[in-house]
């Protein structure tokens, strides 16, 4: 049997991967077995194991991708501006998650919403699943370093109005969690118009005096 190459078995992998999302988003993640996401594959039943330990590993990777859709833009803001307001940091973010498809690690093309349904099942799988909680807890704490250093330099340059960083970046990252979850389980798809509000409300806090930014 020739060996595959390294481009074929990630190739393969990212197959995998993309079969095992359609399954999570349509089913859930205990309602789908190993021969289901085989069988949406199309390769025999075995044949996932050769690439992934278990299941859980494939939901590491979908969660991976997940979270890179979410908070990749806004660090990047957080990261690249001398002063980001609170409302650049938010809509970075949620313009990505306003578009129809994203570009997973494998650099295949995934439908944005079919991403999101599994960032919901993910988030009770942290409850059970320690590796995943680990690497979630991970994530989390970084990016919120990163936010919390670009409201310090917000407060620096007085775009962003006097609050505790470390608290600050949490509450920027629970406005997401809360667009997420209202756009999967109670149908909200006006991302832009969720922008603009929460823009609204952050420019009020940053400027209440109504000079504008």
């Amino acid at each position: 049997m020739p060996r595959i190459t390294p481009e074929r078995r990630e190739a393969k992998r990212a197959e995998i991967v993309a079969a095992a999302r359609r399954c999570f988003a349509r089913g859930g993640f205990h309602q789908t077995s190993m021969p289901d996401i085989a069988a949406a594959a199309g390769v025999s039943a075995g044949a996932p194991y050769r690439y992934f330990a278990s299941k859980e590993e494939i939901i590491l990777a979908i969660a991976a991708d997940a979270f890179r859709l979410i908070f990749e833009p806004m660090e990047q803001v957080a990261a690249a501006a001398d002063a980001p307001s609170l409302g650049d940091l938010v809509a970075a973010s949620l313009r990505a998650l306003g578009a129809g498809t994203v570009t997973d690690a494998a650099g295949q093309v995934v439908p944005v919403e079919e991403l999101l349904q599994c960032v919901v099942q993910t988030w009770s799988e942290l409850l059970r699943n320690d590796g995943l909680h680990a690497r979630a807890a991970e994530g989390f704490e970084r990016v919120r370093r990163s936010i919390a250093d670009a409201l310090r330099r917000g407060q620096a340059a007085g775009a962003v109005p006097t609050v505790d960083p470390e608290s600050g970046a949490r509450v920027l990252i629970a406005l997401l969690h809360g667009f997420l979850l209202q756009r999967v389980a109670f149908g909200l798809t006006d991302t832009a118009g969720f922008n603009d509000a929460v823009r609204g409300l952050l420019d009020g806090a940053e400027h209440p005096d109504g000079t504008g930014r």
